[in-house]
């Protein structure tokens, strides 16, 4: 038997459809039809089982790296260089926190149980961001990952929160208003590093070099090497590709870098005058797929911590539990009796 049981999936299963169903072309007509018209798709109407499938892999990937990616920087707030800085990480570690919540009851309205994901991720069967199997060496990474990492997420989830998924879409809302708190705090702790001393500079440009290129990787492949950028760009579960994501990160964090005199680890990096582009040397995609299959510097012992911390949480859930047993017994002579 696991170590980690997966909790009983109770939920209703939504109504998905299949290529082999006698009406799935007209449904699925009808489905694509008020995609294209702007309706937000909901838990319970009819969706193509493929739309179903990309979006419990999506949404499922997107709670594990909210969860898994309060690892890096929660290491450090008992080492924060002041009060205020603490006080910030615990919100930013909360928060993320929080944005899991949101997307794993998202997942739920597709009728699978998060006790399941939750199973997946410790069984090492879920993937989730590559960018948190990195370590945080100084204080700087912790304002890095705001300012570079939570900025490209932020790129990417703008997009999502006009996803033709409606819980999705509404979860994203929220989740870009607090990561727009991340990447600002992120971006005045790198440009005061930046601008301080001799070796806060350096502290700064290391956490950069380190940072870049796992951040541009957050994007995912490159579009042709995608198998899913058809079936979610079809189905407006994304409004913009992996590349395009990219491209426009970069045009817009290239500038702000360099104004604080932070030099960009790329050597083959140029502006093209006739596109209005930045663009960038080749990214080391070996590397990613490495990363991506738990060969990362950080992978174990980032699943070692998600595995303890669900270990030690035990007595809390059996405590809910009996709760909420307790409180249904309590409740149901009263029912009876009204």
């Amino acid at each position: 038997m696991s170590a980690f049981p997966r909790t009983p999936n109770t939920r209703p299963l939504p109504n998905v459809g299949l290529p082999t169903d006698p009406d799935y072309e007209q449904r699925l007509a009808e489905f694509e039809a008020r995609i294209e018209a702007g309706e937000k798709i909901e838990p319970g109407d009819w969706m193509p089982y493929e739309y179903w499938r990309q979006l419990v892999r999506m949404i499922s990937q997107h709670a594990h790296s909210e969860v898994v990616g309060m690892l890096p920087e929660g290491a450090w707030i008992t080492r924060a260089p002041s009060l205020r800085r603490k006080l910030i990480l615990l919100a930013k570690v909360q928060d993320e926190a929080g944005h899991g919540q949101y997307l794993y009851h998202a997942v739920e309205t597709l009728g699978v149980d998060r006790g399941t994901l939750i199973h997946q991720l410790l069984e090492g069967k879920a993937k989730y961001s590559s960018v948190f199997n990195y370590p945080t060496l100084t204080w700087a990474d912790v304002a890095m990952i705001g300012w570079l990492v939570d900025g490209a997420a932020i790129k990417n989830q703008t997009m999502l929160a006009h996803c033709s998924y409606g819980p999705y879409s509404r979860a994203m809302v929220r989740i870009c208003a607090e990561e727009t708190f991340h990447y600002k705090q992120g971006k005045e702790a790198i440009t005061l590093y930046a601008q301080g001393t001799p070796r806060q500079r350096r502290w700064a440009q290391d956490a950069l070099d380190r940072w870049w290129w796992p951040a541009l990787m957050m994007f995912g492949p490159h579009d042709k090497d995608s198998p899913n950028t058809p079936a979610l760009m079809r189905w407006k579960i994304k409004t913009k590709s992996n590349d395009t994501l990219r491209q426009e990160f970069v045009n817009e964090i290239i500038p702000e870098l360099m104004a604080v005199g932070l030099e960009i680890p790329d050597p083959d990096l140029r502006y093209d005058e006739e596109t209005g582009n930045w663009l960038i040397g080749p990214i080391d995609w070996a590397e990613f797929w490495q990363v991506i299959r738990g060969n990362g510097l950080m992978n174990q012992a980032r699943m070692a911590a998600r595995r303890q911390a669900h270990e030690e949480g035990q007595w809390v859930r059996e405590a809910v539990e009996a709760y909420a047993r307790r409180h249904q017994a309590r409740q149901a002579p009263e029912k009876i009796a009204a």
